[in-house]
């Protein structure tokens, strides 16, 4: 089992930045791929960003590109993104997540494990 716990939301004006947080325990995740992603009231989960875990290889949304970056230390088991130039339609809870099946990046269902989500609010 991987416990996910997120950190770093709050309320920022736009343009502004944040800086989001995942820690991981129970087990290493070094080894998994690693994901973000954002859900608002009444929309589906969207992809934001993930990293490789083999050579860090990083996906983007198309609508955080150059805004957005997504990092690992596998020392601490955390993976972070790194979120600037924030607009309001960022606005949405984020949550990280642990790629432990084959497919896609983009997709949601690869992913086995879940943190609870952080609230990001951005105000205009």
């Amino acid at each position: 089992q991987v416990q996910l716990v997120e950190s770093g939301g709050g309320l920022v004006q736009a343009g502004g930045s944040l800086r989001l947080s995942c820690a991981a325990s129970g087990r290493t995740v070094s080894s998994y791929g690693m994901g973000w992603f954002c859900q608002s009231p009444g929309k589906d989960r969207e992809f934001v960003a993930a990293i490789s875990w083999s050579d860090g290889s990083t996906y983007y949304a198309d609508s955080v590109k150059g805004r957005f970056t997504i990092s690992r230390d596998n020392a601490k088991n955390t993976v972070y993104l790194q979120m600037s130039s924030l607009k309001p339609e960022d606005t949405a809870v984020y949550y990280c997540a642990v790629k432990t099946y084959g497919g896609s990046y983009y997709r949601p269902g690869p992913y086995g494990y879940w943190g609870q989500g952080t609230q990001v609010t951005v105000s205009s």
